[in-house]
């Protein structure tokens, strides 16, 4: 609930809080996200500040920190629109899908480097993390990333050579229950 104190400090402040988190975000929602986190955190907080004259560094402060966190996350998680990586994107049709099964895949799997199958194995057929993954083969996460990466790409290889191979036939998986 809020006060006619937290009001206060809410129509004192709120202007010169945006605009810094419109200068540092660039665009109006971030900043909009960055200003209702700050005042969220501070409403939140269960014991009142010592000196009442800083809330306003307080705020600022804090909507900074948060700023450097949400740069760290999206450094960690890009966020990129699917129009733009659409390029990247394996082209798959729906009847290589119906033409892969799990024997075709392990078999592909096989033929990948043991420096990729590893971490291959271990994040898509045991559902392990990055970090989980590290621990277990005893290399740096990066390492990890980088394994998966060039890993799927062997992988991927692979399948299109199996898949693209004529003197294999594929059956389709529904068409056994035809």
């Amino acid at each position: 609930m809020t006060t006619p104190d937290s009001v206060a400090v809410v129509d004192a402040h709120y202007a010169a809080l945006y605009r810094f988190a419109l200068s540092l975000a660039g665009e109006s929602a971030a900043a909009c996200d960055l200003t209702q986190e700050a005042f969220f955190r501070w409403f939140r907080q269960d014991t009142e500040l010592r000196d009442p004259g800083k809330v306003k560094s307080w705020l600022f402060t804090t909507l900074y920190r948060e700023f450097l966190r949400s740069r760290r996350r999206e450094g960690r998680f890009p966020h990129h629109e699917l129009a733009e990586v659409e390029d990247e994107l394996p082209a798959v049709t729906p009847p290589d899908l119906e033409a892969m099964d799990a024997a075709l895949v392990l078999e592909a799997l096989q033929a990948v480097d043991e420096t990729f199958r590893a971490p291959l194995s271990l994040f898509y057929l045991e559902s392990l993390s990055y970090t989980r993954i590290a621990e277990l083969l005893e290399i740096p996460v990066g390492t990890v990333m980088s394994r998966l990466a060039r890993g799927r790409d062997q992988l991927r290889r692979e399948l299109r050579a199996r898949l693209s191979a004529e003197d294999r036939k594929i059956i389709p998986l529904n068409a056994a229950a035809r």
